[in-house]
């Protein structure tokens, strides 16, 4: 959602703030040099009922002016018109004021027909005033301009401000009103003392609307004294949430209370680190509409996500409970169930929609299935319906996993409660999606039955209610567990191989077509070819685009589409990616490639390709604005999609109403885009290539949609092709509330365009769109039989506010209701079912009337060329297999959580099994017990560093001193490692080992040694000896004797150290040679391994292994202290090199050249 309320409170700081900060809009409304306005001063206070503690703010954390002003103090909750409903304590010392709240706090209020709890309250000074001193100010935002509201008649009986008050209209590009125009119009009726200060807070007032993309403000009464000065009483307001990434750090600094009073009782020192200077702007909920624990966590999750996460629960102990993906389909299924008669059983609206990830699925699910079953059963059960429309590039298969997970999770309990699941669903892999849900159902024992897009969309409402369908005399069949078949390969190759006269052939442009070339490339076209389209066509089969953004699946979707369209070149002539450098991509064109460039400026590539003249904007909301006024200055674009969500209102308006000035064609923001069958796709419009062939898009039909809803727009494309000839042109202008064109635009361009026969209206509740076509239906300006809908009929019928999918669709007036749209509409001869389940009947009556009158001629149908599947794709939905480059056992990072061995992270750190409980996992793919993974670290930390003489601990020093990277000066010092230094580990234990099993005792080990000249991995040390033992080799000695369930090997190992001894006391068992031993002993008597495993790790070098990983420790440590020390290149002195260059006996040219 876009505009939202926020708290009195709040709006007070924000002008407190920046009321004398902001940056003027314009020069016109510059304050007047010699000005006498006293800005109001800062003080208000916010008190808030804590439900654990049943306390309110403690006086400690209140500013110290509460305790010596006469208070006005009212609760702070979006509630109107508080001191009629009796929630106004005036003129009260402190403890009078906090008697009122404390009475009040945490108690139900009814005002007007909400109920609520009352938990936020505000206090601020009592200002006595005459009435006359009372005005009345508002500022709103519309889509043409901002418009200043004012009467000299404020307070509570301020009447009916828009017949009484004058107005003021700022348009969003301008002409920009003088001060003395503010004047005249709004203030010539304010004495004459009071009209140049009040001129300048009203400037000052604009100017703090526009800097913080206010979407609402208004302040009654607004108090002007006759020494000049203002306060502002109560007020409203509403900020654009889109804004955030803006105007976040000024919202924060804001209600940084030390900005305006420093001291204890202010401080807001506290642990907890945000983003900006001061906390974040809070988002309260309606009065009565307090978030539940469900709704404020999926909201959380939803801002902590791309896509779309809603929930309101509307009735927590209702019957029907929805899942519904896509914003338009979530309202369609609401009006549904309202219409049937169920809206009092209706439990909850929400939607997910934006390709969210199985995990962000699952926990979607898992939240709405906990609130399904938290209620005691129900004797006639609960129905959940999970529906959606045809999906446009959300993988079906791959939401409906985490969904499948929370119904797995939560079987018990939807059997006790005898749920009923239905699924409709359609768009990418939906086949393989509804399939799994089929084979849940037979798993699960709960009745799932499941529809695909050959359903239509709201058909399982009536079925799952156990009703009469009102637009079919047959009940929609539920799919089998092994249907609907995935779609088949294609085996066809399309035509245009290449011809042999071309191989060889040198192009004009010096290339060459190389044999068996299968590049497919596309002659450039002279900007002065391009031909002339009329105004009410935008798109045709030659109509070329940018796409900006890198976006490599939405083009390929682009020209398959072409391909399957039969146009003669890609509709996509290049790329704009500013963070890359240029360099080209390659596409599929059918069954062979073509080659896109890619542009770092939109200059440049306007200047190679003339001929565009439509732009896919897929810029982030955040860059969305400059991107799109870069494409307004170049006078070739004509056409600009604009993909991006959450694009701020302010700049949405600047932009839609340059276009206009420009006469640029704007769809969006926040649109999926729009599609001209046979000629031209914006982006991912129709969906996956199945859906655009099953719906008839390769080709024109003769019916032009306009929608809001980007998935609605694909169940018209799919209606349309079922009762009628197919869709002419489709566009979905968005759901936000000022799209960069509306209804009006494109039916008039539909009217106009003699191709297109009939007209197809979706609108919604909220906003006055429908309006403008009613009453060009009215004047004559369009003629053409026009089928309408609003959707959003349900929303009279619910008890409280609730926001829908869209940002604009919310009602604000009566007018703008989904039933007096519809009902205006029928009125004005549009062609209106009495529900949404019965537009598909409209349609076709229309269609049907219209060819039997000769308005529309039925043609043959064209059979599309075949489009290749993506091997990717193909892959996904099981068609194609082919074996894997490598191979992983250990370790996996492609669900939600990464896995060790199988184990997941958070167990890890859970069940804290440490780091030798890691190694155990990823080197032995299972758990060792507790004693063998503390070995593991033992050694770790016993092999980590033997000082810095040693050969890998030089190397690493010398490395580093040569100016060396740490990883360069890690992998110096590890290449030391071998036979001779540190690598004597697995020699060790395969000797020992060997020997051991083979029968020979200690000695006759040690003397088949000598006599094969061989020495004894492990044995002996250059200081270390009987008398001055290796302490490293005694602790482990200890641990093993003391932990281990057998320690054969080392026993042994210590009868060899015997008999090696009483020849030479420093032959001991060093701190390899006993590692070693130990763990073999390890790996044979842990009972974690089998011989032939214990016996395989000891020969893949496994011993090594921990030399390595821990002696890695030691030699970063001696980086890092030469890195400290600031240690300069190291030369070897040459006294201590003994060099020795030996006479040559013989000339050193042993031959010569003959």
């Amino acid at each position: 959602m876009s505009s939202k309320a926020i708290r009195e409170y709040d709006a007070k700081l924000l002008l407190a703030y920046w009321l004398q900060r902001a940056p003027s809009p314009n020069p016109n409304f510059d304050i007047s040099p010699s000005s006498t306005l006293q800005f109001p001063a800062p003080r208000v206070a916010q008190i808030q009922w804590e439900p654990a503690t049943d306390t309110i703010t403690p006086d400690s954390l209140l500013p110290s002016w509460v305790s010596t002003t006469k208070l006005v103090a009212k609760p702070d909750q979006l509630i109107k018109r508080r001191g009629k409903a009796g929630l106004l304590a005036l003129n009260k010392e402190w403890p009078d004021a906090k008697k009122w709240i404390v009475e009040r706090a945490g108690k139900p209020q009814r005002v007007e027909s909400v109920t609520g709890t009352l938990s936020s309250f505000i206090v601020e000074p009592f200002l006595p005033h005459p009435s006359d001193s009372e005005y009345y100010i508002c500022i709103t935002s519309a889509r043409h301009a901002d418009t200043l509201l004012f009467t000299t008649s404020g307070g509570v009986d301020v009447g009916d401000v828009d017949a009484k008050a004058l107005k003021l209209d700022i348009p969003v590009l301008g002409p920009f009103p003088t001060r003395a125009e503010l004047q005249n119009t709004l203030l010539r009726d304010v004495p004459k003392h009071k009209k140049e200060v009040l001129t300048d807070f009203l400037v000052r007032l604009y100017a703090v609307y526009v800097d913080l993309h206010f979407a609402y403000l208004e302040i009654n009464p607004l108090v002007v004294l006759d020494d000049g000065s203002i306060h502002y009483l109560d007020m409203a307001a509403k900020l654009d949430q889109t804004a955030e990434s803006i105007c976040g750090p000024k919202w924060a600094v804001a209600r940084d209370l030390t900005v305006y009073e420093t001291g204890p009782a202010v401080s807001t020192t506290t642990s907890k680190v945000t983003a900006d200077r001061g906390p974040p702007m809070a988002w309260p909920a309606p009065f009565g509409r307090d978030l539940t624990k469900e709704e404020a966590y999926i909201q959380k999750l939803d801002a902590s996500t791309g896509a779309s996460l809603k929930l309101t629960v509307l009735n927590p102990t209702g019957r029907i409970w929805t899942m519904v993906a896509g914003g338009g389909a979530s309202v369609v299924y609401s009006d549904a169930i309202a219409a049937a008669g169920f809206a009092h059983e209706l439990a909850n609206y929400g939607e997910y929609s934006g390709a969210p990830t199985e995990g962000q699925t699952f926990e979607y699910a898992k939240t709405i299935l906990d609130l399904i079953t938290r209620p005691p059963p129900r004797a006639d059960g609960k129905i959940l319906i999970i529906g959606g429309g045809i999906a446009n590039f959300t993988n079906v298969a791959a939401t409906f996993k985490g969904i499948i997970r929370a119904l797995t999770m939560f079987k018990a309990q939807l059997i006790a409660h005898r749920a009923k699941i239905y699924v409709r669903r359609g768009g990418p892999n939906w086949q393989e999606g509804l399939k799994a849900m089929r084979l849940l159902g037979e798993s699960l024992g709960v009745p799932i039955h499941v529809f695909g897009p050959d359903t239509h969309i709201t058909d399982v409402v009536p079925l799952a209610l156990g009703l009469k369908s009102s637009t079919s005399s047959t009940a929609p069949v539920s799919l089998s567990a092994t249907a609907p078949g995935s779609p088949k390969v294609a085996t066809e190759t399309p035509s245009g191989e290449l011809d042999s006269s071309d191989v060889g052939t040198i192009h004009a442009s010096g290339e060459r077509t190389q044999p068996n070339d299968v590049v497919v490339r596309f002659d450039a076209v002279n900007g002065s070819a391009k031909a002339a389209r009329p105004a009410y066509r935008p798109f045709d089969e030659d109509t070329r685009s940018f796409v900006y953004g890198l976006q490599p699946r939405a083009i390929q979707g682009m020209l398959d589409f072409d391909y399957s369209c039969k146009r003669a070149r890609p509709s996509v002539a290049a790329m704009i990616y500013p963070f890359g450098g240029h360099h080209i991509q390659k596409f599929y064109w059918g069954t062979r490639e073509t080659l896109l460039p890619v542009y770092t400026s939109l200059e440049e590539a306007v200047k190679k390709h003339p001929d565009v003249d439509v732009v896919v904007n897929f810029a982030s909301s955040r860059s969305v604005y400059s991107s799109t006024m870069e494409c307004l200055s170049h006078e070739s674009i004509r056409a600009i999609a604009l993909i991006a969500e959450g694009v701020p209102e302010r700049q949405a308006r600047e932009i839609l109403w340059k276009a206009q000035a420009k006469g640029v064609l704007i769809i969006g923001p926040a649109t999926v885009g729009g599609i001209k069958p046979g000629c031209f796709r914006i982006g991912n419009s129709g969906g996956m290539m199945d859906n655009i062939i099953a719906s008839k898009l390769y080709r024109p039909g003769s019916v032009g949609y306009v929608s809001k809803s980007g998935g609605m727009s694909n169940e018209l494309n799919n209606i349309l092709s079922l009762v009628t000839n197919g869709t002419y042109e489709g566009i979905a202008i968005g759901g936000d509330r000022y799209p960069g064109s509306t209804f009006i635009d494109h039916l008039l361009r539909y009217e106009a365009d003699p191709a297109c026969k009939m007209l197809v209206l979706l609108g919604e509740v909220g906003g006055v769109e429908e309006y403008r076509v009613i009453d060009a239906v009215k004047s004559g300006q369009i003629k053409k039989p026009i089928v309408a809908w609003a959707i959003g009929t349900c929303a009279s019928m619910f008890t409280t506010e609730v926001q829908f999918g869209h940002a604009g669709s919310m009602a604000n007036s009566d007018s703008e209701t989904a039933a007096a749209k519809n009902r205006a509409m029928r009125e004005a001869g549009f062609i209106v079912p009495n529900t949404f389940e019965e537009l598909p009947i409209a349609l076709k009556e229309t269609y049907e009337r219209l060819v039997r009158e000769g308005t529309i001629v039925p043609t043959r149908d064209v059979e599309p060329p075949v489009i290749p599947m993506d091997y990717k794709w193909a892959q996904e939905l099981g068609l194609i297999r082919k074996p894997a480059a490598f191979i992983s056992t250990i370790s996996d990072e492609r669900g939600q959580e990464l896995l060790y061995a199988g184990m997941r992270i958070s167990d890890v750190f859970k069940e804290d099994i440490g780091l030798g409980g890691v190694v155990s996992l990823l080197w032995f793919k299972r758990r060792l017990p507790s004693w063998a993974t503390k070995f593991i670290e033992m050694v770790l930390m016993l092999t980590a560093d033997h000082g810095p003489a040693v050969s890998g601990a030089m190397n690493t020093i010398v490395a580093t001193r040569a100016g060396k990277d740490l990883i360069s000066s890690l992998a110096s010092g590890l290449l030391t490692i071998g036979s001779r230094f540190g690598g004597a580990l697995d020699e060790a234990a395969s000797m020992f080992s060997g020997a051991r099993d083979t029968g020979l005792t200690p000695r006759e080990f040690v003397d088949n040694s000598r006599k094969a000249n061989k020495l004894i991995s492990g044995i002996g040390h250059k200081i270390k000896s009987v008398n001055n033992p290796d302490l490293r080799v005694e602790l482990v000695k200890e641990y093993v004797r003391k932990n281990f369930p057998s320690h054969s090997l080392l026993d042994y190992a210590l009868a060899v150290e015997k008999v090696t001894t009483s020849k030479k006391d420093t032959l001991i068992l060093n701190v390899d040679g006993c590692i070693a031993v130990c763990f073999v002993d390890l790996l044979r008597d842990s009972g974690a391994f089998t011989p032939e495993e214990a016996e395989e790790y000891i020969k893949i070098g496994t011993l090594n292994g921990l030399f390595v990983l821990g002696r890695s420790i030691g030699f970063i440590g001696h980086h890092l202290d030469q890195k400290r020390l600031r240690a300069p290149l190291y030369r070897h002195p040459a006294d201590d090199i003994f060099i020795n260059i030996a006479d040559l006996s013989q000339p050193r040219v042993l031959g010569k050249m003959q």
